[in-house]
């Protein structure tokens, strides 16, 4: 069974295995009398050498407590020092100082930092004014200053990693809650325009739907009625079927969905083909090449804008004509239906049928215009073809 790793144990028993490895060490060196090639005039009883060493791991169950920990285990060292200073508790002492410097506050940090640069250059002043042989002395107080140095600058150095690391993860943190606010728009935005499709289909189909099965209940010829109501049927088939792929669509939330061919205006025909079984008399004319692919967009905007003005024809001007026109103009493509008009017509910019229209057209750079034009009602979109 694998041993658990020490950072995703508790705080406490952390330091608990600190203080009883370091214990061990001290006490290892201590009854080796190691610390005696260091200190050599120390002559301090070994009972007194391991209560020393005992009181400062004990203090280590209180190292991240700054700087409650940091004082007690200076006046163990003091304590040590007046002894004779030994080697154990001097590197017990140090990791006093790296927690000080790592989890105090931010002005305890600072102060350590100073502190240990104060230690260097005060530690040699003392040495060089009051020692009597500075040039054994000197080498003694740079053998020291390590003890000091070395554990806040690591410390510091861990900090700053810390730190930076705690401000990658909020950075991240934030942008995540960005992708996500953004993904939320794009997919409010993608339902709108699902919305504005499906506003569109069944309009549209249905608006032919009730004047096809009007005109069927008064016509008295059968064949004609038959043709008509052939007429009614394909209308509600692709009613039903663009409805379906879009409420899958809709329903898909991060999985694969059933998806169809969106409509292109190679299939003006079967628009043009409803309206004229509505009763309408419907002229086509159109500059535009196969051979010349347009840009999806710009393609099945231009198809729902046609849409939406014949099924606006088939209801306000019943049995009249209508004249549709699809030209390529350099990098433009317009669209043009024109019809009679037979009842009275919402002004320009009502409705939702032409606000549909407008926000199609300007979702591709392009514009619309609606609004009486001699006799008639004219729809005209441009639709730029590269942006």
């Amino acid at each position: 069974m694998p041993l658990p790793r020490l950072r995703s144990l508790p705080v406490w028993q952390q330091d608990g295995l600190i203080a009883l490895a370091t214990w061990l060490i001290g006490f290892l060196v201590y009854a080796t009398g190691v610390h005696r090639l260091v200190t050599a005039y120390d002559h301090a009883p070994l009972g007194v050498r391991l209560l020393e060493l005992t009181a400062l791991c004990g203090l280590e169950l209180l190292r991240r407590r700054v700087p409650l920990a940091l004082l007690l285990a200076t006046a163990v060292l003091a304590a040590d020092i007046a002894l004779g200073p030994s080697l154990p508790v001097l590197i017990v002492y140090t990791d006093f100082l790296y927690a000080a410097t790592l989890y105090g506050s931010r002005r305890t940090s600072r102060v350590m930092i100073g502190l240990a640069a104060f230690s260097v250059v005060g530690v040699l002043a003392a040495v060089l004014v009051l020692a009597r042989e500075w040039r054994t002395a000197v080498p003694a107080a740079v053998g020291v200053l390590p003890f000091v140095i070395t554990p806040v600058w690591w410390a510091a150095n861990v900090r700053q990693q810390r730190d930076v690391a705690e401000t990658e993860r909020a950075n991240a943190g934030q942008l995540a809650k960005i992708a996500e606010l953004d993904r939320r728009a794009a997919v409010a935005a993608e339902r709108g325009r699902m919305a504005r499709d499906l506003h569109d289909v069944i309009a549209g189909h249905l608006s032919a739907i009730a004047i096809q099965s009007e005109a069927a209940l008064s016509l008295p010829d059968p064949k004609l009625a038959k043709a008509v109501l052939e007429s009614v049927r394909e209308n509600s088939v692709s009613a039903l079927e663009e409805m379906r792929a879009m409420i899958g669509l809709l329903k898909a939330e991060g999985a694969a969905a059933e998806t169809t061919a969106p409509a292109r205006l190679a299939d003006l025909a079967k628009l043009v083909e409803s309206a004229r079984a509505s009763g309408l008399e419907v002229h086509v004319e159109s500059t535009v090449d196969s051979r010349r692919p347009l840009p999806a967009a710009v393609d099945l905007t231009a198809y729902r804008i046609a849409q939406e003005a014949l099924t606006n024809a088939v209801k306000h001007a019943p049995g009249g004509r209508v004249d549709v026109a699809v030209h390529r103009l350099g990098d433009v493509l317009a669209v043009e239906v024109r019809n009679d008009v037979r009842r009275p017509l919402p002004a320009a910019g009502d409705g939702t049928g032409l606000l549909n229209m407008r926000e199609r057209a300007g979702a591709v750079g392009g514009e619309l215009t609606a609004g009486p034009a001699g006799d008639g009602w004219l729809v005209r979109a441009e639709l730029p073809l590269a942006r």
